[in-house]
């Protein structure tokens, strides 16, 4: 019992962690490609406006780096504490990841400064705007690197083990492994998208409460546009990722689609509910759908969660989070279409101020796709935490002081989430655009 209940808060804390730090590393990955891309725009266009909105973004944005760095040195250090089986054997094969991503921080952090402190400082703005790029770099390489390992989890390759001794070590094999490029590609995607809307929400809070300057309304077009190109990014990187779910982890899709009956032609299943007997009820049919999306073929076969070891199937309850996942990302790609769209038809154009309450609520329910995302993510993948090769309950700890760390944590994240809101606050409440606006460029 003793080492069921430190399996259990050992999860519970690499959940309190991970959930809280993702918001931070969400952040810090698609915001230095707004960034970019606003100065770039300012200097197209020699519009102090978006230069402004560059200026504003990057002082937010260091805060929120310094307190991603302090939940992913906590990652780094529970993953030995917490995990220390599974990092006695993985931690080999997954160094060289782990190591690339502590350089990629470097890199962008090397280049923030120097972007941060070196305005107004070169005759022709687009030197400064070129230091954004290793910044956007940098950053990218970062989510690329760690989720290489998290993909490693899924589909890990690289090795040979024989108990538990591990062999034949190839870091690289390992890195790009089955499950690498579907991941990477909706991990890079749902950021950039998630942090347009968020920046697009806080700037229709704004407008809503009475700055509708050119400033607030160039900030939402650009922001705006930005989701709806990101949008139509993530749901070509949700496609993928089935398509690579029906291939290698078919009980985590199968899980999340609650199809348990292999058959051709599975249809979709959106929604529902579940009883005790094993019957969905009050779902969303979509005939066929589900071996297209699989296959590409409406006719596919789709297998079954009855061909699955029943002590080997995900918790089914993972398919609540693939319908939050869908169901904010369709309602973010449509708002952002709908906004654009406005925006392009003069008769229309007065539509967009009905937006501006939908755009306010897209950026926490991003935030919140982000994390139902990774909770089907991650709790798709039980009871594996290296898949084929090692449970979950075989890699945790067997220590009895995990509950006290799960206290101090959670106090430690506490005060990390109110000092960074009250910094953020009052970074920009005492200094507000119009007036910075006028001071730099008047």
């Amino acid at each position: 019992m003793a080492e069921l209940d430190s399996v259990i808060l050992s999860r519970m804390l690499t959940t309190l962690t991970l959930a809280f730090h993702i918001i931070f590393a969400t952040i810090g990955v698609g915001v230095p490609v707004l960034i970019s891309i606003a100065e770039w725009m300012g200097i197209r266009k020699n519009d102090p406006h978006y230069i402004l909105l560059a200026r504003r973004w990057t002082r937010g944005f260091v805060v929120t780096v310094a307190v991603g760095v302090v939940t992913g040195t906590c990652i780094g250090l529970q993953l030995s504490l917490l995990w220390p089986s599974f990092m006695e054997i993985a931690g080999q094969v997954i160094a060289l990841p782990l190591f690339m991503e502590t350089f990629a921080f470097f890199f962008e952090a090397i280049f923030l400064g120097i972007y941060l402190y070196t305005w107004d400082r070169f005759k022709k703005p687009i030197y400064h705007w070129l230091i954004s790029i290793p910044i956007m770099i940098g950053s990218s390489m970062s989510a690329v690197f760690i989720t290489t390992v998290n993909a490693f989890m899924n589909t890990p390759q690289g090795f040979t083990l024989k108990g538990r001794t591990i062999t034949g070590i190839d870091p690289i094999a390992a890195m790009f492994n089955p499950a690498a490029p579907s991941k990477v590609f909706h991990v890079l995607m749902s950021s950039y998208m998630t942090s347009a809307f968020v920046l697009a929400a806080i700037t229709a809070f704004m407008i809503i409460k009475g700055r509708r300057t050119d400033y607030h309304r160039k900030a939402l077009q650009v922001t705006m546009v930005s989701a709806l190109v990101f949008s139509l990014g993530t749901a070509l990187a949700g496609d993928l990722s089935a398509k690579f779910l029906a291939e290698h982890q078919p009980e985590k899709l199968a899980a999340g689609e609650w199809h348990f009956e292999t058959e051709a032609g599975a249809d979709l299943i959106l929604y529902g509910t579940l009883n005790e007997k094993g019957e969905i009820t009050n779902e969303i049919r979509v005939p066929k759908m589900l071996s297209f999306l699989s296959f590409s073929d409406f006719n596919a076969e789709v297998t079954g969660l009855n061909e699955i070891e029943e002590d080997l199937r995900p918790p089914l309850w993972i398919h609540y989070m693939f319908d939050v996942m869908v169901t904010i990302g369709m309602f973010g790609l449509g708002l952002s279409m709908l906004f654009v769209l406005f925006g392009k038809i003069k008769r229309l154009n007065g539509f967009q101020s009905r937006l501006l309450w939908p755009i306010v609520a897209a950026g926490p329910l991003s935030m919140i796709a982000i994390e139902a995302g990774w909770i089907f993510a991650e709790v798709g993948r039980q009871p594996w935490i290296l898949r084929g090769y090692m449970k979950v309950a075989e890699g945790a700890t067997t220590s009895d002081h995990v509950g006290l760390m799960f206290v101090l944590f959670f106090g430690l994240y506490t005060l990390l989430g109110t000092l960074c809101i009250i910094v953020l606050k009052r970074m920009f409440k005492e200094n507000p655009a119009e007036a910075e606006l006028e001071y730099r460029f008047k």
